[in-house]
């Protein structure tokens, strides 16, 4: 996990940020969010009330996947794909630490 990683997912466990501000945290514009969000891109984004809901888990997802289509001209599926990889990578070292390996 990368430092920025940690220190989202440290302030942000219970935050939620709106569209503008997820858009301004990742450095893109609020359309390429849309777009992906119109794509199912962000499975854990949430529409309450019709305005849409960032979590951390979110924004670092982002955040993966507008690097990998910037660095690696990488379509936003793919870019998606991976992102899901890397999450589920993640999520096996978490429990790996828990169980002291």
């Amino acid at each position: 996990m990368h430092e920025d990683e940690i220190l989202i997912g440290s302030l942000m466990d219970d935050t939620w940020l709106t569209l503008e501000q997820a858009a301004a945290a990742c450095d893109v514009e609020t359309d390429w969010l849309l777009a992906h969000l119109e794509e199912g891109l962000f499975p854990h984004a949430e529409s309450v009330a019709g305005v849409w809901r960032f979590s951390a888990a979110t924004l670092v997802r982002a955040r993966r996947m507008r690097q990998l289509e910037r660095d690696f001209d990488a379509v936003p599926e793919l870019a998606a794909l991976v992102a899901d990889m890397l999450e589920e990578i993640d999520a096996l070292r978490a429990r790996l630490r828990c169980r002291g390996g």
